[in-house]
């Protein structure tokens, strides 16, 4: 009875954190570590990666990596292909969870989902952070505009067909101007590579 008694509350813990929480932080919340592997093992608990887990009750949520990786990597910001494919701008199925960090930073280490870090100084980190929320939990992630002026400053990594599909679908679907894309050029120093690619599409 005892046991039934735990269980139900460590479950009503995990409710009350829109069901998911690291093992840290269960800790902290009075969940004892058999708790969570029992539940884990009854599958009441879902391991998401090492470290977090989610009620198995709740429905699988929308971007299962990108929490992960919110949840675990709390200064990362969503880039790239990512970024693209949260906003509806790429056809490219991403393979990885690519993230930007400000340069000296230490590598995070995940388990899943694999991870591309891209390295960024002052404001060409810093510009252009959105705040969604997923499950509750926050995610930081570059706007439509700054994702695709990303795209054509690392278009020798991720392939310029890929930053042009980019920002011919961010006009096609209105989700970008012409005029903060080349603000945000001019601060990551493409605004010449991007010129021409904007005058073909205007």
């Amino acid at each position: 009875m005892k046991r039934v008694r735990l269980d139900r509350r460590a479950k009503a813990v995990f409710r009350r954190h829109r069901g998911v929480l690291r093992t840290s932080q269960a800790l902290k919340l009075g969940i004892h570590p058999r708790i969570l592997y029992r539940l884990r093992d009854a599958g009441r608990l879902v391991a998401v990666t090492r470290g977090v887990y989610r009620l198995a009750e709740l429905p699988e949520p929308s971007h299962p990596d990108l929490l992960v990786v919110a949840r675990r990597v709390p200064q990362a910001v969503i880039c790239l292909i990512s970024a693209l494919s949260f906003h509806g701008l790429t056809t490219q199925i991403p393979h990885e969870v690519q993230i930007a960090l400000p340069r000296r930073t230490r590598y995070p280490r995940l388990d899943h989902p694999p991870l591309r870090v891209f390295l960024m100084t002052g404001a060409a980190y810093a510009e252009g952070i959105e705040t969604h929320s997923i499950e509750g939990i926050p995610l930081r992630i570059y706007s439509p505009e700054k994702t695709v002026v990303d795209c054509f400053k690392f278009r020798n990594k991720i392939g310029i067909d890929v930053a042009v599909e980019a920002l011919r679908l961010a006009r096609e679907r209105k989700r970008v101007t012409p005029r903060v894309l080349l603000q945000y050029a001019r601060l990551c120093r493409v605004e010449r590579v991007m010129r021409p690619y904007l005058e073909a599409l205007t």
